[in-house]
C-alpha cells in the first residue's frame, strides 16, 4: 500500500498499523482493542488514508463527545502540518470545519444517523470508525446497526471498524459477522493508587478541594479531578479560590468551546494546572502534563422511566471500568498518582461496567430515526443489545401523538421534517408546528433553551420555574433577572447560537420574541405534561403523575401549566418537582389538542357512596376538562356498574329474607338427598360466581345499594327452577307439613343439614311415627317445645320419645303448665295447640 503520512514519534499502536490496513483490505469489518494512550484515535485514520481499498474515499470517525471530536481532528491536522478543516476536519453540533479537500471527518455520533437518512449508501465514504465504542452510547449502537444494514443492502464495499480500550471485542466481532480482532498492548506508565476518606453526603466539593490541596503538596505535575457535574465543579472552584500556585479550570460538555480549549494550553508560569472535569475527560482525550488524577467516584447519568415518560439525571457511583479509565489518565505520558475518594474495599463492590445507554434511555429519537430508515420493528436490525420492547413501545406512542408516524408505525412527512432537525422529536415537532403559526422564532429559542442547561442559577432560580423569564433573558438582554438569580452568560450565548442554527435548518426568520406564547409552545412539545391545579402548589399532569412547584413560586397561582422539566420528589411531598414550566390557558388547550381531548362517558360504582356514579367527561389524558352528571345514562351501563358494586360488596348486600334463605337451604337439601337429580346450585359460592346470569336481569332502574332492597330475592332465586323441578322441590322439600293439631307447621331447612320441625309437644298427640320428607327418605329432626316455646326434647324417633321420654317431660312440666293437657296416654289424646279454658 502507498506510504502513509509522516508520523511523529512512535506510539504503541504504530506496530499494528500495517496489520490494520491489510486486514481491512481483505475484510469489511474489524475490531481493534487498544488501551488508553496507545494512539489509536489519532494514528489509525491517518495510517489508512492512502489505502488502495479506500479508493480515495472519505473516512468517518465517530467520537462520543464534541470536545473529543474537535481535539482528535486538531491533533491529526497538526500531525499533517495543517489546520483542522483541510485534510482532516470535524462536524459537531453548532460547529464544523470541513472543506472540499477533507478526507477524514471526525463527527459526533448523532450526526451519523442524519447523514444516513439523507444518504443511506454513504456515497463517497469508504470506512466508518466507531471510536470508544465501549461507551455504548445510543447513537453509536444505532449508527452501527444502520451502517451494517447499509453494508448488507447497498454498500458491500463499506468498511466498518469498532475501536475501544475496554471493549468486549469478541461480542462486537460476532455482531460484525465474526470480524477479526486485533489487539495492541499499548504503553501504560505505572500509577500509584492512594485511597482517602469517603466524603459525607453533599460534601464532595469540599472533600475534592481538600484532596487537590493535598496533591499539590505531595505530588508533581498537573491534576485532573473528576466530579459528577457542573454544579459540583463550580462549588469546588470556589473552594479553591486563593490557592496561589494553582491554575484551576472547569471542563464539561456545555462549556463554551473557547473555555474547553483552555485545558490543552500550558498553565501560567509558576502555576500547576488542575482540570475539574465530568466523565467527559475519561476517554478520547490526552492532556499533556497530567500526572495526578483525583477521582470523586461519582458520575451523573440519564435514566429514562417508560412509565412516566420522563428522563432524570441520577448521580451514581462509577463502575470499575470507569474507575480504571480515570486512573489510567495519570499514566498517559509518565508515571502518575491516582487519589480515590473512597475506601479501598469499596472498589470491589463497584459494578463492572456501565449499562448500555440503549437499555435505559428515552428511545423516541431512535424510534424516529428507524422510522425514517423504513424500519418499524427494531428486531429487523442487528444490535449488541436490542431496544427494550416496553421503552420502544412508549416511544412509538409518543411519535404517534406528535404525528411523526402513522398508526402502523410508518414515518409521515411531518416525521421526516422532524428528523432533519438536530433536536429531540418533541422539540422538533414544536418548532415545525410553531413555524406554521408564525411563532417559529419563539419555538427555536425555546427548543434551544430546553435542550441546554438552565441559564439561571442561584437559590432564587430554584423558586422561579417560569420559562417565560428564561425566554425573555435569552431574547432580550435587558430583561429583569428574578431577584437573587444569576444569568450564566456562556449558557445564554450557547442557547442563542443553537436557536440560530435551528432557525436556519427550519427556514425560520429571526424576529423579536413574544414570551406570552411560551406555555402553548411548551405544551406542543410535552402534551403529556400539561398540568391542572389540584390544591396549593400541587398539580396533576396529563400523564397521571403528580407534581408540585415550590410554594413561593409565582406560577403556583396558575390553574393550568405546561411543564417542560419535572424531577423526582424531594422532602415530604410524594409528587415530582416542577423545575421549568409556563402558564397555558384553557382556550389554548382546547385549540391545540382537539385531537387528543377525549370525550368519555363514565358509569362506575362509587364504593364510598355505595351507588352508581354516571358522568359525562372531556379529558386530556388524566386531566378532566369537563365533568357533569349524566342523568340519562343507558340502563344497561348502570346495571353493569351496579353489578360491579354488588360483586365488590358481596352477597350480603342483597335483601336476604327468611324466605330467600329457606329456598336456598331447600335447594341444598334436595341436591344432597337426590344427587343424581337435575337440581340448581343456589349455594353462596355458586351464586357469587353466576351473578351476571341470575341477578343482572333484575337490576333495571336500580342505582344503589339502597335500591337493592326493592328486589324480591325469593322470587328471583325461584326462577332457577323450571315447572317440573319446582313441583318436585315442593314435594320433596315442602315448606310446611300437616300435624295432628290440624295446623300446617313450617319446616326449617336453614338450621343444619337435617330439616327441623319445631312444634309444641301437644300438637303431636296421637302421631306415632316421625314425619318424613324427600319422598320418605329423610326423617325430620323434631324440636319438641314446651307450652312456653322452649325445646324440651330433640328427636328423630318420635315413637321412642312417647315410650321412653314423655313421662319424664310430663312430670317436669305438668306443674308449670297446668292449663295444658298432659294425658297419661299421648297416643289416644287429642292433639291441640291451645290451653284449657280458664276455670276448667
Amino acid at each position: 500500500m502507498p506510504s502513509a503520512p509522516a508520523l511523529p514519534p512512535a506510539l504503541p499502536i504504530d506496530p499494528l498499523l500495517p496489520a490494520i490496513g491489510e486486514t481491512l483490505a481483505a475484510r469489511t469489518a474489524l475490531v481493534l482493542e487498544a488501551p488508553p494512550g496507545a494512539g489509536k484515535t489519532t494514528r489509525v485514520p491517518l495510517a489508512l488514508l492512502d489505502a488502495p481499498w479506500l479508493k480515495g474515499q472519505t473516512i468517518l470517525m465517530l467520537e462520543p463527545r464534541r470536545l473529543a471530536a474537535r481535539a482528535a481532528a486538531s491533533r491529526m491536522a497538526q500531525t499533517l502540518g495543517e489546520k483542522a478543516g483541510e485534510t482532516v476536519g470535524y462536524r459537531v453540533r453548532l460547529d464544523s470545519k470541513v472543506s472540499g479537500k477533507t478526507r477524514i471527518e471526525v463527527i459526533t455520533e448523532g450526526i451519523l444517523a442524519r447523514r444516513l437518512q439523507d444518504d443511506p449508501g454513504l456515497d463517497g465514504v469508504g470506512l466508518v470508525i466507531f471510536d470508544e465504542f465501549h461507551e455504548r452510547s445510543l447513537d453509536a449502537d444505532l449508527g452501527l446497526a444502520l451502517c451494517m444494514e447499509a453494508q448488507k443492502a447497498l454498500r458491500p464495499d463499506l468498511r466498518l471498524m469498532a475501536m475501544s480500550a475496554t471493549l468486549d471485542g469478541a461480542s462486537v466481532a460476532t455482531l460484525l459477522g465474526d470480524a477479526p480482532v486485533l489487539r495492541s498492548e499499548g504503553r501504560a506508565y505505572p500509577v500509584e493508587t492512594r485511597y482517602l476518606d469517603e466524603p459525607q453526603s453533599g460534601r464532595l466539593p469540599m472533600a475534592m478541594s481538600q484532596a487537590i490541596r493535598k496533591a499539590l503538596s505531595e505530588t508533581d505535575g498537573d491534576i485532573l479531578a473528576f466530579l459528577p457535574g457542573e454544579r459540583e465543579i463550580h462549588m469546588t472552584l470556589r473552594n479553591l479560590d486563593g490557592v496561589a500556585d494553582l491554575h484551576a479550570l472547569p471542563l464539561y460538555g456545555t462549556l463554551a468551546q473557547a473555555d474547553q480549549d483552555k485545558v490543552f494550553a500550558a498553565p501560567p508560569a509558576g502555576k500547576r494546572k488542575a482540570i475539574l472535569a465530568t466523565a467527559i475527560a475519561e476517554t478520547s482525550l490526552t492532556i499533556d502534563g497530567i500526572r495526578v488524577v483525583i477521582d470523586g467516584g461519582l458520575a451523573r447519568v440519564p435514566r429514562y422511566d417508560p412509565a412516566s415518560g420522563l428522563t432524570r439525571l441520577d448521580t451514581v457511583k462509577v463502575t470499575q471500568a470507569s474507575a480504571e479509565q480515570r486512573r489510567g489518565r495519570a499514566g498517559r505520558t509518565a508515571p502518575g498518582i491516582c487519589y480515590r475518594l473512597w475506601p479501598e474495599p469499596q472498589t470491589r463492590g463497584l459494578l463492572p461496567r456501565n449499562q448500555p445507554e440503549i437499555l435505559q434511555a428515552d428511545l423516541a429519537p431512535l424510534a424516529l430515526d428507524l422510522a425514517v430508515w423504513g424500519v418499524r420493528d427494531p428486531n429487523e436490525l442487528a444490535w449488541m443489545d436490542a431496544p427494550p420492547a416496553g421503552a420502544f413501545a412508549q416511544a412509538r406512542i409518543l411519535l404517534t401523538q406528535l404525528g411523526a408516524v402513522d398508526a402502523d408505525g410508518a414515518v409521515t412527512a411531518h416525521g421526516k421534517a422532524m428528523a432533519k432537525l438536530p433536536l429531540h422529536p418533541r422539540l422538533a415537532h414544536m418548532v415545525l408546528r410553531a413555524k406554521e403559526r408564525g411563532l417559529g422564532a419563539e419555538a427555536a429559542a425555546l427548543a434551544a433553551l430546553l435542550g441546554e442547561r438552565d441559564p439561571l442559577s442561584g437559590p432564587s432560580a430554584m423558586k422561579d420555574a417560569d420559562l417565560r423569564h428564561r425566554l425573555e433573558l435569552v431574547g432580550n438582554g435587558r430583561a429583569a433577572l428574578p431577584h437573587g438569580a444569576e444569568l450564566r452568560e456562556s449558557a445564554r450565548h450557547r442557547i442563542r447560537d443553537i436557536a440560530k442554527q435551528v432557525r436556519r435548518l427550519a427556514g425560520i426568520d429571526d424576529a423579536p420574541l413574544d414570551s406570552s406564547v411560551t406555555g402553548a409552545l411548551t405544551a406542543l412539545a410535552y402534551p403529556d405534561r400539561v398540568a391542572q391545579k389540584r390544591s396549593g402548589s400541587s398539580y396533576r399532569l396529563a400523564n397521571g403523575r403528580g407534581a408540585s412547584l415550590q410554594p413561593e413560586d409565582a406560577l403556583a397561582h396558575e390553574d393550568w401549566l405546561a411543564v417542560a422539566s419535572v424531577g423526582d420528589a424531594t422532602g415530604m411531598s410524594a409528587d415530582g418537582r416542577i423545575f421549568l414550566a409556563a402558564p397555558i390557558s384553557r382556550a389554548e388547550i382546547e385549540e391545540d389538542f382537539t385531537d387528543l381531548i377525549e370525550a368519555r362517558e363514565s358509569v362506575v360504582w362509587d364504593t364510598r357512596a355505595e351507588k352508581v356514579e354516571a358522568r359525562r367527561q372531556r379529558a386530556l389524558g388524566a386531566l378532566l376538562l369537563d365533568d357533569v352528571q349524566w342523568d340519562r345514562a343507558p340502563t344497561d351501563k348502570v346495571a353493569a356498574a351496579l353489578m360491579d358494586g354488588t360483586r365488590q360488596m358481596g352477597l350480603a348486600a342483597l335483601p336476604w329474607t327468611d324466605g330467600a334463605r329457606q329456598l336456598q337451604a331447600r335447594a341444598a337439601f334436595v341436591k344432597a338427598a337426590d344427587p343424581n337429580g337435575d337440581w340448581p346450585d343456589l349455594s353462596d359460592v355458586a351464586l357469587a360466581a353466576t351473578l351476571d346470569d341470575w341477578l343482572a336481569p333484575h337490576l333495571g332502574g336500580l342505582k344503589s345499594r339502597a335500591d337493592l332492597a326493592k328486589l324480591n330475592l325469593t322470587e328471583i332465586l325461584g326462577n332457577a327452577f323450571d315447572w317440573m323441578t319446582r313441583k318436585k322441590l315442593d314435594e320433596w322439600a315442602p315448606t310446611h307439613i300437616a300435624v295432628p293439631s290440624g295446623r300446617e307447621a313450617s319446616i326449617d331447612y336453614a338450621q343444619g343439614e337435617t330439616p327441623v320441625l319445631a312444634i309444641k309437644l301437644q300438637e303431636l298427640f296421637g302421631l306415632a311415627d316421625t314425619p318424613r320428607i324427600a319422598n320418605g327418605r329423610v326423617p325430620l329432626l323434631i324440636h319438641l317445645l314446651s307450652p312456653g316455646g322452649r325445646p324440651v326434647q330433640v328427636t328423630r324417633d318420635l315413637a321412642n320419645f312417647w315410650r321412653e321420654g314423655y313421662a319424664a317431660v310430663k312430670k317436669d312440666l305438668k306443674g308449670r303448665y297446668p292449663r295444658h293437657p298432659w294425658p297419661d296416654d299421648p297416643m289416644s289424646a287429642t292433639a291441640t295447640a291451645r290451653a284449657k279454658p280458664r276455670g276448667t
